[in-house]
């Protein structure tokens, strides 16, 4: 994997999809392995309706094949965020055309107008691909705050008993 701003090492191997559709395990050259977050895209979580299958639809995309690797910044996980290219093309495009991640508007910012799937969102949505056959998605994002919120009550319900019972 090439440091920001050096040139893309094309030799780069995807060792395996992780168990979301917008995060890869990479292997370089010297064969240590990367963890890759995909820019610009969120995939459904395991959990929810079409999870496994943007899971599944990523693995199908890249692996075993060489792959390119742009980035500029690491996430608070210390993945590597960046664009992954298997036989030239960017993998979150089949994503996000197939209806399988959201286009993560969040980081627009952050990406060149040629790298914003914006586009492409629109149109699955109106094909009514992937998880836009359903009438309301649950973004991803909202998605990881409800079952954060519910496993933070779940925790304080816990502590509350416990507190109760020693007391």
């Amino acid at each position: 994997i090439a440091a920001p701003g050096q040139r893309p090492n094309r030799s780069n191997h995807v060792n395996q999809a992780s168990r979301y559709g917008d995060t890869l395990s990479v292997v370089d050259p010297s064969n240590t392995q990367h963890r890759i977050r995909l820019a610009g895209i969120d995939s459904p979580e395991k959990g929810p309706s079409y999870g496994r299958v943007s899971r599944q639809r990523l693995t199908d995309t890249v692996f075993p094949k060489a792959v390119q690797v742009e980035w500029t910044k690491r996430d608070r996980y210390g993945r590597i965020i960046g664009t992954v290219v298997a036989d030239g093309r960017d993998v979150c495009l089949p994503q996000i055309q197939s209806g399988l991640a959201w286009h993560y508007k969040k980081y627009e910012t952050e990406q060149s107008v040629e790298d914003r799937k914006a586009d492409a969102e629109v149109k699955a949505r109106q094909l009514e691909r992937g998880l836009w056959m359903d009438a309301n998605p649950v973004v991803a994002w909202q998605w990881r705050r409800n079952a954060r919120s519910k496993w933070l009550g779940r925790l304080s319900g816990l502590v509350i008993r416990a507190t109760a019972a020693h007391g």
